[in-house]
This record gives C-alpha cells, structure tokens and sequence, in this order.
C-alpha cells in the first residue's frame, strides 16, 4: 500500500482510524457472551494519525507507535488524501476528512472505500 501511494501522480497524506470492540450498551445476553467468546461487538474508534507516506516505514511501526500511547485497538481503517499542485495536504487540511471518515464508522456508514487491517497487519474485509 505505502508503495503505490508513493507512486501516484499527487502526494498524499494516509488517515488511519484505530478501532476497538467494544460491547454495545444494549445488547442481549447472548451478544454479551459471544462478546466474551471474542466475537462481535461494535467498532469504536479510539485514536487517529494522518502521515505522509515518508513518515511511514512499515505496518509494524505503525502499531508499535500506536501501541507506546498505550492505546489497544483490533481493527484500523485507512484512506488517503490527494494533496494538488505537488504539495501534500497537510495535518490541518485533513481534519475534516478524517471527521467524515469516522463519523461514517460510527454511524454505520459506507466504509467500502476504506482498506483495513488487523493488528497483524493482514487485511480484512467487511462484507
């Protein structure tokens, strides 16, 4: 991914959302024990970065900065911000995006524009 991102014609800045499962506040008991099992439950996003690609080494030095705030999460969403004209967008111009991208997590939206990853790195897909 951090290739082909390097390689299009406009720089770009990546989004990640880093989510975790958590329990919904109404469920039914039997949602509460396949939770306890390790299956279901809601993403909830619990942290954002944007980085340019050069900011980015590997998948594994993503985690491990993610993982030195302390910060537990199963799943993180990524998308891209093309910047114009040769300059990357920067941290501010992408705050926005970055809103509409996790508000439309949160609210169940159309996340198939979104390519994500377990915490191994391995991509997952939601269908």
């Amino acid at each position: 991914m951090l290739e082909v991102t390097r390689q299009e014609p406009e720089p770009k800045r990546l989004l990640f959302i880093f989510l975790d499962a958590v329990l919904p506040e109404e469920h039914t008991p039997e949602e509460a024990f396949l939770f306890s099992q390790g299956q279901g439950g809601q993403l909830q996003p619990v942290m954002h970065i944007s980085k340019a690609p050069d900011e980015l080494t590997s998948f594994e030095a993503l985690a491990e900065e993610v993982a030195q705030k302390g910060q537990s999460w199963q799943i993180v969403m990524v998308a891209g911000v093309s910047g114009e004209n040769g300059k990357l967008p920067t941290a501010e111009e992408v705050e926005g995006p970055m809103q509409v991208m996790e508000h439309t997590i949160l609210r169940g939206g159309d996340i198939s524009s979104y390519i994500s990853f377990d915490t191994d790195g391995e991509h997952v897909q939601f269908g």
